[in-house]
């Protein structure tokens, strides 16, 4: 198992049969400027060096890529629910990826579900009552959209999931300070989220407005009815972190980190 590729994992999640993990930028076999744990196959780099960086991820956290599933993002809000059928699924290509979603929901034991990012938004939801989770890529249009709300009615619907109980966890991702914004993301998250529109597009001192994309995707979770205490956000901006994470807004030409989740296997 590779010692040098830091895995991180949610504490909201610790013994309540699911786990969720995001990997860095760290550890792996990329060149630049995708070094070195790229694990994005749609920004350009060899597709053999995102391959063993999956491979290294994976074994580092103790999950197997065989039994990931892998969707081809579109930056919208369609959710769709795989099973044991899908093992495999964009783990190694693309041409295998889930099309034109965002988000993966899925009560199958051991099987994980991941999303790419480098500024968007991961979001993990998991149920011990019913054993489902859900995974979604939440960059400005799909928090417009409201995928994370979409994801925790999609886990009810298939499977019976209480939003009261679910236990979710917001990735790291863009943060308010680096993240300026224009009137196409301003427009979407006016009309997205009014009541809270001063606190997720605030103004700095020179009058520029900025997006809180977490406090947004928060603000969705509380409105499906996912309770505050059961919410978990983490505070790194990647775009202030780019020694341990890529960022889109801060480098253009980089890599992607990726978050998984999975039902544990019953003991």
């Amino acid at each position: 198992m590779p010692d040098d590729v830091p895995v991180l994992r949610f504490g909201l999640l610790e013994g309540t049969g699911g786990d969720a993990v995001v990997s860095t930028r760290l550890g792996g076999t990329s060149a630049p400027p995708y070094d070195t744990l790229n694990l994005g196959l749609t920004v350009g780099d060899d597709p053999a060096a995102v391959v063993a960086n999956r491979r290294r991820f994976f074994a580092a956290a103790g999950l197997a890529l065989e039994r990931s599933v892998w969707p081809r993002l579109v930056h919208g809000v369609e959710v769709a629910h795989v099973g044991a059928e899908d093992a495999g699924r964009g783990a190694t290509d693309l041409d295998t990826a889930v099309p034109g979603v965002d988000a993966l929901i899925t009560d199958e034991p051991g099987l994980a579900l991941c999303v790419t990012v480098a500024d968007c938004v991961p979001v993990v939801a998991f149920d011990a009552s019913t054993r489902c989770v859900g995974v979604a890529h939440a960059g400005w249009r799909g928090t417009a959209g409201g995928i994370a709300a979409r994801m925790v009615r999609a886990l009810g619907e298939r499977f019976g999931a209480q939003a009261d109980g679910l236990r979710v966890a917001i990735g790291p991702s863009i943060g308010v300070d680096d993240y300026e914004v224009g009137p196409d993301v301003i427009d979407a998250m006016t009309a997205a989220y009014p009541d809270e529109r001063d606190a997720i597009l605030p103004r700095d001192a020179a009058g520029r407005t900025r997006c809180d994309l977490r406090a947004a995707n928060r603000a969705a979770l509380l409105a499906a009815g996912v309770r505050p205490d059961r919410i978990a956000v983490s505070p790194i901006s990647t775009a202030a972190r780019t020694d341990r994470f890529f960022s889109h807004r801060a480098e253009r030409s980089t890599g992607r980190f990726a978050a998984a989740a999975v039902v544990l296997p019953a003991a």
